[in-house]
């Protein structure tokens, strides 16, 4: 095999997914830039994970028959920085192919984005209309149509179907918008408009009826709370995982010790699987991969002490008001009541959870009132706010 990096210099990560990590990758001799992902193939335990990367390799979106079925915000790249820069569709990674006719039954996807037949299990290649739809209101408006303290009310209010139309901005959008949107959130998919349909809608075709107006400051700052980084979060939770009482971490210290079979002070993959096992926890091969992943912060394969106290801590615990404030000081490193780009760049590298993403595009996210830091209110805001597992894609049951 070649060596890819004699051709490729490999540079800063870009993201992670299920299998693996996309990282800048620049073409030696010309320059032209590209998403390089590596794949750990100790990650690939069975044949459906190997079927997945390669369904991810092999496909092309085109119009003879793909469905995505992960649409989202984050799965749609710009090829570069111009303004009619052109849009790509990333992350094929639970694409299928389907005849027409055909019905899926396996629960795939985002929980926000999610269509009510998938949850339903059955369905057909309407969900990614549906998808989009959610997309288009979130970006007209700043928040999701369905939204929920947890990923199973999400759930819920997908199924009850009500898009509130009411509250503000929507006063102010146009009859058209709303049309589109109302008619690409049909729960009925056989009543749902058509990719073709949604193209030719008078609102969104080629010279229709669009203004070319900017979003107002109440919508981009949703649209930033919406966003907030979970990298930001996921530190503060770790300071506050440092401060809990010995009798409040106490039940989970025993769960890791008794996991920690080797006294190693981390637990593996197949430490977690059989501890889970142990206590009775029926989870299959891939939900326990998806735990493992969402509790190794710093992605080196394994969960230490302050990983696993982070990861199952009880959310009502990091929602008292002196764990947050807490946090907020641990941050706040000057005390000024305010946690700049240098202070969050510092406690980011401080956790090795640095991934050299612009800081500033974080505090951006969260910072409400667009000062450039962030006071301790728009940290609270960010610590509340309800935050459902970001990608559970693949799910094996569902409760309703």
């Amino acid at each position: 095999m070649e060596d890819i990096r004699s051709v490729y210099n490999i540079g800063k990560e870009l993201g992670r997914g299920q299998f693996g990590v996309t990282h800048l990758c620049t073409h030696r001799a010309t320059g032209e830039q590209f998403a390089c992902k590596t794949i750990a193939k100790r990650k690939l335990v069975n044949k459906e994970d190997v079927e997945d990367v390669r369904r991810e390799i092999v496909h092309t979106c085109h119009s003879m028959g793909v469905v995505h079925r992960d649409l989202k915000p984050e799965n749609f790249l710009l090829l570069n920085k111009d303004e009619n820069a052109p849009l790509k569709a990333t992350d094929f990674g639970l694409s299928v192919f389907f005849k027409q006719g055909e019905v899926f039954r396996d629960i795939v996807g985002s929980a926000y984005y999610i269509a009510p037949e998938v949850l339903k299990r059955k369905y057909g290649p309407e969900v990614d209309i549906w998808s989009i739809g959610v997309m288009l209101y979130i970006l007209l408006s700043g928040v999701p149509p369905f939204w929920a303290e947890s990923e199973h009310g999400i759930f819920n209010a997908i199924l009850r179907g009500h898009i509130d139309f009411t509250s503000d901005p929507w006063p102010n959008i146009s009859v058209g918008a709303k049309d589109l949107v109302r008619k690409m959130l049909n729960s009925d998919p056989k009543q749902r408009l058509t990719a073709v349909q949604v193209l030719n809608h008078p609102w969104i075709k080629e010279d229709g009826e669009a203004p070319d107006t900017p979003l107002d400051n109440a919508v981009l700052n949703r649209l930033k709370q919406f966003r907030a980084m979970n990298k930001f979060k996921k530190v503060a939770l770790r300071v506050i995982a440092g401060c809990l009482s010995e009798e409040e971490i106490r039940g989970l210290k025993e769960m890791f010790k008794s996991m920690d079979t080797d006294n190693s002070g981390t637990i593996t993959l197949e430490e977690l699987k059989q501890g889970l096992s142990k206590q009775g926890t029926k989870l299959s091969e891939y939900e326990v991969k998806q735990l493992m992943e969402a509790a190794d912060a710093d992605g080196n394969g394994a969960i230490d002490y302050e990983e696993f106290i982070t990861a199952t801590m009880h959310m009502n615990r990091m929602d008292r008001e002196e764990h947050l404030y807490t946090a907020f000081q641990f941050f706040d490193k000057d005390s000024s009541g305010f946690i700049t780009t240098e202070e969050l760049e510092q406690a980011l590298v401080q956790y090795g959870m640095h991934d050299g993403r612009d800081i500033k595009d974080i505090i951006a996210e969260v910072d409400a009132d667009n000062d450039g830091r962030i006071n301790y209110d728009e940290f609270v805001a960010m610590m509340r706010k309800g935050n459902p597992q970001e990608n559970p894609k693949k799910r094996r049951d569902v409760f309703m």
